[in-house]
């Protein structure tokens, strides 16, 4: 089971879903804190439901503003980043662009994409971190390959 869950692992960075600040939590996590990496990205998740659905929100809103559209999508950004989220953190700087060149139809196209590389992304880590569950802890954080 340690091995299916060191090739789930290695496959999230092989894909590009996960970048090398995943494996910087990883490292902060410790005897003391053996779920600190799980309850990290369990918070990410919840709190930025919250901005998606402010983006959601401000993209039903006509003519659009696009400096708030930016801003929530900086802190989207920021909060991907922090975890690892590679593609989600693409799809932000992506959306971003076309909030800078006022691209309505860019931000929306960037947005469902972007939608879909965080569902893709839960769903993978959700399944991710049961298996470690279920492993117990591993020795260390490791480098991928």
């Amino acid at each position: 089971m340690r091995r299916q869950l060191a090739i789930m692992r290695q496959s999230l960075f092989d894909q590009g879903y996960l970048d090398e600040q995943f494996i910087e939590l990883e490292e902060l996590q410790d005897d003391a804190n053996p779920n600190f990496v799980e309850e990290v990205v369990t918070l990410y998740f919840r709190d930025s439901a919250r901005l998606i659905l402010n983006i959601q929100q401000a993209l039903e809103r006509k003519p659009f503003d696009f400096n708030k559209l930016d801003g929530y999508m900086h802190q989207f950004k920021g909060s991907s980043s922090s975890i690892g989220a590679n593609k989600v953190k693409a799809e932000s700087t992506l959306f971003r662009e076309y909030c800078r060149s006022a691209n309505a139809e860019g931000c929306l196209r960037a947005f469902q994409q972007l939608k879909k590389e965080y569902a893709t992304l839960r769903k993978k880590l959700e399944a991710y971190f049961q298996l470690a569950r279920q492993t117990g802890p591993l020795e260390t954080a490791s480098r991928p390959k």
